[in-house]
């Protein structure tokens, strides 16, 4: 899937449409002091083996895409709701 790196949208602070640069959302590195990796760890203790299987074969066909909309005016950053895309490429508009 092809994506503009600019567009025209809504800034909830300039309260108007203005052009906003686009970026992917990239994950942060994980906590390790939230409850899931605590009790990941735990699990990996002692003479156990691994808590669950381990995945086999490739990474997911479809995967969840982040984007990040930034104001050009006033520099307001926007995280809209995330949508499915097997890839996804941004590129420079044509026009």
């Amino acid at each position: 899937m092809h994506f503009p790196k600019e567009i025209s949208a809504y800034c909830p602070k300039c309260h108007h449409h203005t052009a906003h640069d686009v970026d992917r959302g990239r994950k942060r590195a994980a906590s390790e002091l939230k409850w899931g990796q605590r009790r990941f760890r735990r699990a990996q203790r002692g003479y156990g083996g691994f808590p669950r299987p381990k995945p086999e074969g490739r990474a997911k066909a479809v995967r969840r895409v982040y984007l990040r909309y930034r104001c050009k005016t006033c520099k307001y950053t926007v995280q809209p709701k995330s949508f499915r895309a097997s890839q996804l490429e941004l590129r420079e508009h044509k026009g």
